[in-house]
């Protein structure tokens, strides 16, 4: 789609304060959504659950993602795009006031101890994210010049990881120590006022983007593309398993690691001290994603990526070290996922489907170390994991839609809908936990992470053909 701005009224104009209040959004959402692994292992205690009856906070939460989108891909194709009608700002406003009413619902679940409520607003607060997948990302693209809408995405959803990392070391105190019981037992109050207090942010980063003067613009109209044309190129199919298998095996390893980290042939920790270790996992991803922004870019040298590379993995970690309550001893095994972070970028020298491929294969021997061994170093291994997730999401997404011409806007609302995965895929896990045990269950990753890999390579053949057809027409 072509967005077309109202150059008279962009002219000029400064939008550091938008762009600002869009990044304040997009950490909240990161950190929100990262909530979840604190809440699983709290209302598995609390409600006595099971691993798999657990893993139905992943299930509403994410499966939300899957009607969402749902409903919005049938009533673009037979309709046209909502979006265009309403405009990005009523949408992300619209997505916003979502998932505070979703955190609001909190209070009644906790109030009459119910974990159908909780589920309830869980899948409220999933459906409100849902719209920002949606409008949020295009709308960054838009609070300034079209040649650097790039890095300003990029930005934003490093603050997202950045959310995502500090989730567990703040809302594990709010919920595991500030709010809990005076006698340190679980109770459902301890989700009373965090939720409020999440509520109110949102609300009040809604009030600030109503109050911002933002860019008018509109879809160029188009035809609307009706059926299910995309889904005659096998790379966007496979790229929508891809997908699933990519946020399923994510949100999966995300959700066990306290309890991984709690069993007693592992490290036998409390949920107060594994919420840190949490954040490694999530902080990883912060760090991959940074340096994936720097590698990725072909305008860069390989002596400045390095360069730019280090400087990033250095700031990033230092930053990752002051949230954590741990001590330099017990964060530093993280320094060797880094330099085998910079490895990999320059092994799959730029390509980004190499580099998927390359990341899947590191992580599926990760995830088989974590199943064989015991202690520190079972414990690295899942944590590890996380710096490898890092650009899979982006990966996956271009090369799923790559290629597509008039079907792109139908292809990407199928890819979004793939996020089911992280509903689907630890629900299995959780089974398989209950029955073989927590460790053994991280074969459901594996089998994952292992699609990845074959998808990375399948794009790398596809991607080749492509270009060859392409220089073949042109003459090359």
């Amino acid at each position: 789609m072509t967005v077309m701005i109202n150059e008279v009224k962009t002219k000029g104009r400064s939008y550091t304060v938008p762009l600002i209040t869009i990044t304040l959004l997009f950490f909240m959402w990161g950190f929100i959504t990262c909530m979840n692994d604190i809440l699983i292992p709290y209302l598995k205690q609390l409600f006595s659950l099971t691993f798999f009856e657990s893993m139905l906070v992943q299930f509403c939460f994410f499966g939300a993602y899957f009607i969402g989108s749902l409903i919005y891909f049938f009533i673009s194709t037979s309709s046209g795009d909502p979006i265009d009608k309403v405009g990005y700002k009523k949408g992300i406003l619209f997505g916003i006031f979502l998932a505070a009413f979703g955190c609001v619902l909190f209070y009644p679940a906790a109030s009459l101890a119910s974990y159908p409520l909780f589920l309830g607003a869980l899948f409220i607060l999933g459906l409100g994210f849902t719209v920002l997948q949606i409008t949020a990302n295009a709308y960054v693209s838009l609070l300034g010049p079209e040649d650097s809408a790039s890095s300003r995405l990029n930005m934003t959803q490093a603050f997202n990881a950045f959310g995502t990392t500090i989730a567990p070391v703040l809302g594990g105190h709010l919920i595991f120590e500030l709010f809990s019981a005076p006698d340190g037992s679980f109770s459902a109050a301890a989700t009373k006022i965090p939720y409020l207090i999440f509520a109110g942010i949102l609300l009040l980063v809604a009030l600030i983007i109503s109050r911002v003067k933002l860019p008018d613009f509109k879809v160029a109209g188009e035809e609307v593309v009706k059926g299910f044309g995309a889904l005659e190129h096998n790379h966007l199919k496979f790229g929508v398993l891809a997908m699933f298998c990519y946020v399923g095996g994510e949100v999966a390893v995300g959700s066990f690691i306290i309890s991984f980290l709690e069993q007693p042939q592992v490290m036998n920790l409390s949920e107060v001290v594994s919420k840190n270790y949490l954040s490694l996992y999530w902080g990883g991803a912060m760090i991959g994603r940074f340096l994936g922004a720097i590698s990725l870019n072909h305008s860069i040298s390989q002596g400045k990526k390095a360069l730019y590379m280090l400087g990033a993995a250095a700031a990033v970690f230092l930053v990752i070290f002051s949230i954590v309550d741990l001590t330099f001893s017990q964060i530093s095994f993280f320094l060797v996922f880094i330099a085998l972070n910079f490895i990999a970028f320059f092994i799959g020298k730029s390509a980004p489907a190499r580099t998927l491929s390359i990341f899947a294969a590191v992580n599926v021997l990760l995830l088989i170390s974590a199943m064989l061994n015991h202690g520190g170093l079972a414990m690295y291994s899942i944590l590890g994991i996380g710096i490898f997730n890092s650009i899979m999401f982006s990966n996956i997404y271009t090369l799923a839609i790559s290629g597509l011409g008039k079907y792109t806007s139908q292809g990407s609302s199928l890819v979004v809908m793939a996020i089911l995965g992280g509903a689907i895929v630890p629900i299995f896990q959780g089974f398989l936990a209950d029955q073989f045990g927590v460790q053994h269950s991280f074969i459901i990753p594996v089998f994952c992470y292992v699609v990845i890999l074959i998808f990375g390579g399948y794009c790398t053949k596809y991607l080749g053909h492509v270009k060859q057809d392409a220089d073949a027409k042109s003459g090359h």
